[in-house]
């Protein structure tokens, strides 16, 4: 699966630091095994503990994508991005939510990296795919939400519309047991270094414990 992955120029003028690291691989999603809850188990006390004498702003990538969000027009307090969701989750000693390997590697890698990632099966998405701020009226039905209002927010579309965003990914494009070609995307406000470091991580998590094949992977940023 060849990616054609774009971000809007008016992303750009707003907040220059924004990219995409992209994932591309095929998979066989399945319920998480004792590999990935071992990785669960290594990472979370760790985290538990950081999270406890740390600010959530002052976390790495995590801090950066809230700035991203006001300089979009987006309050990200009421709107938090994903990876800030996992976190309080993480604090307030709650259950993580277990719903397949890739879906659950994903999250283990934005726990680890504080960047929101979302992954998204390529056959219910249309070429090429578009980082925008959401339009006036603009919203969906997210995957465990009612309602995601979208407008002013970073957001994944395709000719179909919106179909993901660092909040809330849509359910159209959602990972089941059935997806086998996928996108995983890190959505970054930050430095290019940390993102690198994030898609090094991401491709190995993925490689090691999903199953994947065929993995590529690459960046979107703006081009001086």
């Amino acid at each position: 699966m060849q990616p054609d992955i774009r971000i809007d120029d008016d992303i750009f003028s707003r907040c220059a630091e924004c990219r995409l690291g992209w994932l591309t691989y095929r998979a066989e999603p399945r319920p998480s095994g004792n590999e990935i809850l071992a990785a669960f188990d290594s990472v979370l006390p760790i985290l538990k503990t950081r999270l406890d004498s740390t600010a959530l702003a002052d976390m790495p990538n995590l801090g950066e994508s809230r700035r991203g969000y006001r300089a979009c027009g987006k309050d990200p307090g009421r709107w938090r991005v994903s990876s800030e969701a996992l976190y309080r989750r993480v604090r307030q000693g709650k259950e993580l939510y277990r719903i397949n390997s890739v879906v659950d590697v994903n999250n283990l890698v934005s726990l680890e990296t504080g960047f929101s990632l979302g992954s998204y099966d390529g056959d219910h998405l249309q070429w090429p795919v578009m980082l925008r701020r959401g339009r006036p009226g603009e919203s969906y039905p997210g995957i465990g939400k009612d309602f995601v209002d979208l407008e002013n927010m970073p957001l994944l579309a395709d000719a179909t519309g919106p179909v993901g965003s660092p909040t809330s990914d849509s359910a159209r494009a959602m990972i089941t047991l059935e997806s086998r070609r996928i996108l995983t995307v890190i959505y970054s406000f930050s430095p290019r270094e940390a993102l690198e470091d994030a898609l090094r991580l991401a491709c190995l998590r993925f490689q090691m414990l999903a199953g994947v094949e065929e993995l590529e992977s690459g960046m979107v940023e703006r081009v001086s």
